[in-house]
């Protein structure tokens, strides 16, 4: 069964997404809840950085039509219809061990986890990469006590090149792991919307 999301690229309406994504549940691999003046510059940075040109990164909202809908009204045109905000993908640029690459970053809600949103929005995140982007990687730094969204690197297509030690957030060293997608070449995993 085909899991369907759209990327959406964020805006001035989505901080509500940003505060569910700051609950205890959503940051207990991260170091914890955000203050509020804290969440308020990551809105700023992410809707500047959706203004910026494609290849400097893109924070989006993720919409899900659940199995079985038509992602419209029914009629199979994609035009209205029942979709849910389950979550956000985006990427960046940052160097990393010297180089130049992206690092792309995910969060799935509670109530949505456990149907491959986030392997399937991480997917169609690495196609808009491919066709917006000038770095060769991609790379995602999930926790290394964080199974789940290393489960999700691992569908999407990343290589895992082992366990690091990776600030976050900046100052606190955190065991990661290091995955990399090389972005010119075709990978394994899930195809766009697949």
């Amino acid at each position: 069964m085909q899991t369907r999301v759209r990327l959406e690229p964020w805006s001035a309406g989505d901080f509500w997404l940003l505060e569910r994504k700051n609950e205890p549940a959503m940051t207990r691999f991260l170091g914890g809840p955000e203050p509020a003046a804290k969440l308020t510059d990551r809105q700023r940075r992410y809707e500047a950085l959706s203004a910026r040109e494609p290849a400097a990164g893109r924070m989006f909202r993720i919409e899900w039509t659940p199995a079985g809908e038509d992602p419209g009204d029914g009629d199979g045109d994609g035009d209205g219809g029942r979709t849910e905000s389950v979550g956000s993908v985006g990427f960046w640029e940052r160097e990393w061990q010297g180089e130049p690459v992206y690092e792309a970053g995910w969060g799935i809600l509670p109530e949505f986890q456990g149907h491959g949103l986030a392997a399937a929005a991480l997917t169609e995140l690495l196609a808009y990469v491919r066709a917006h982007g000038t770095r060769d990687s991609v790379h995602a730094f999930p926790g290394t006590d964080h199974p789940a969204s290393n489960a999700v690197c691992r569908r999407a297509g990343f290589t895992y090149l082992g366990d690091v030690d990776f600030e976050y957030p900046p100052g606190v060293p955190h065991p990661s792991c290091d995955w990399r997608y090389r972005v010119g070449r075709p990978q394994g995993g899930l195809t766009p919307s697949g």
